[in-house]
């Protein structure tokens, strides 16, 4: 995490700008500004998993949704209709290339049927929140969709977490609609685990789980403190029914990082403090541990020994696929593990990604992914406004807390599809500048001489008492 450094001579104490109020016009603005069709249109069809066959295809509306959409948007990034062409934009591309060249070497006779359903939701996904949300006012609009409902799905979560049914996916299959299978899980804690309307109850909680940051920082100011409070302790109960230790492990993280930045508000270096503190733990662990941080780490981010045990064997033997077969991966093919683990699923996302496409196909992924991440966290200029403060910590937060989420699950179909959308839906911040309003600015200004100097700092101009008339 990089510091949100403040502008020279301004005073600590004073906080930075994500704690201004905002002006009653850019308030209304944002308040009253609406999400672009598309998106309202994408949403509903990642909660909605409606399915249907195109002869030997299994389509969703999301993935239909998608190959009608992904070309024109490809093809207008490319004319720069989205702003300049970013990193993550070419190297997500690669990423689908790669994958076709590992599953042409491994599995051709899946290949388009893989390529065609994966890359969709992931190129498409991500194209989709790079093209439709590029300004302040779309990301509050999604912000407030998300958390709509996320709070809309809560009585359904709160019945199956009793009931261990999923009225929504009843509900379709009664309409005789295709859609994704019911799960029949063990409970945890006398709860059902919540499958809501995704294909796990993993994903519900992931889906929760990214709405908290955007619901208690993302949309200060523009809503009422205690609607946010009680929006996002809802918001954490519906993620909690998951019963699913990513989804809490990303909720928990991200709990951490705003009660850091709320507590050391005033501490300039405050996130370089937090990398210390890390670097140090992870340091200590290597030191006295006989398994790896990372191993350490996903054997404590569970719910039992048991699932810590066989995460760690998961790992272990995932990566002995890896450095088998380096360059193209397996495909679609079932990797090696020891004879008493029957099921193959692996419960990593990076993992799968090395194991399926190889080293390449793993390295073009996560550079685009970091590359984003790092650029936002490098673009302490956006705390200059409140507004592209809070939206710039909300999706950092998120990011940071499914980073460490994704070592522990593994995510597919329509939530793999929304992450990548969030993701796509936050590289506007590398373009985005800073209001320079006259109440809400909390960056340099000029004085009357042109020299530069901070709204917060005692040494700015004091307004005249005509100024602005």
């Amino acid at each position: 995490m990089v510091a949100d450094t403040f502008s020279r001579g301004q005073s600590p104490s004073r906080g930075p700008a994500a704690q201004a109020p905002l002006t009653p016009a850019r308030r209304s603005a944002l308040r009253a500004a609406g999400l672009p069709f598309p998106v309202i249109l994408y949403l509903l069809c990642v909660l909605i998993p409606v399915g249907f066959n195109v002869g030997p295809l299994a389509m969703t509306a999301l993935r239909a949704l998608l190959i009608v959409m992904i070309l024109p948007l490809l093809a207008q990034l490319a004319m720069g209709k989205f702003g300049r062409v970013l990193p993550p934009d070419l190297l997500f591309v690669l990423h689908i290339l790669w994958a076709v060249v590992a599953l042409a070497a491994n599995n051709p006779d899946q290949m388009v049927q893989q390529v065609g359903s994966v890359g969709v939701e992931f190129l498409g996904g991500y194209l989709m929140g790079r093209a439709y949300i590029r300004r302040a006012e779309d990301f509050m609009a999604l912000g407030r969709w998300v958390v709509f409902l996320v709070l809309l799905s809560m009585p359904f979560a709160l019945y199956e977490a009793q009931t261990g049914r999923p009225l929504i996916l009843e509900g379709l299959h009664r309409l005789g609609l295709t859609a994704v299978a019911v799960i029949d899980m063990e409970g945890r804690m006398g709860l059902e685990r919540v499958q809501a309307s995704f294909a796990h109850p993993i994903h519900y909680g992931l889906f929760c789980s990214a709405s908290l940051s955007l619901a208690f920082v993302a949309l200060r100011g523009t809503t009422s403190g205690v609607w946010r409070f009680v929006s996002s302790l809802l918001v954490m109960i519906s993620g909690f029914l998951a019963l699913s230790s990513g989804a809490l492990l990303a909720i928990v993280m991200q709990v951490f990082l705003i009660l850091w930045a709320t507590v050391f508000t005033g501490l300039r270096w405050r996130w370089g403090l937090l990398l210390g503190v890390l670097g140090l733990g992870y340091g200590v662990v290597d030191l006295l541990s006989n398994r790896t941080p990372i191993e350490v780490f996903m054997s404590y981010a569970t719910f039992s020994a048991h699932n810590a045990y066989w995460r760690s064997i998961i790992f272990d033997w995932g990566m002995k696929s890896v450095w088998a077969h380096p360059t193209f991966g397996i495909g679609m093919n079932d990797w090696v593990r020891p004879w008493f683990m029957r099921s193959g699923s692996m419960d990593n996302f990076w993992l799968v990604m090395g194991v399926r496409y190889g080293i390449p196909g793993f390295a073009l992924l996560v550079a685009g992914y970091v590359w984003g991440l790092w650029a936002v966290m490098m673009r302490p200029q956006l705390e200059a406004d409140p507004v592209l403060a809070r939206i710039r910590r909300a999706w950092v937060f998120t990011f940071v807390g499914l980073s460490f989420t994704l070592t522990t699950v593994h995510v597919w179909t329509n939530i793999y599809s929304f992450i990548f959308f969030l993701f796509g839906a936050g590289m506007w911040l590398l373009s985005a500048a800073p209001s320079r309003t006259e109440s809400e600015q909390a960056g340099s200004e000029r004085t009357d001489t042109g020299r530069k100097t901070s709204a917060y700092s005692r040494f700015a101009p004091r307004k005249r008492a005509d100024a602005g008339r």
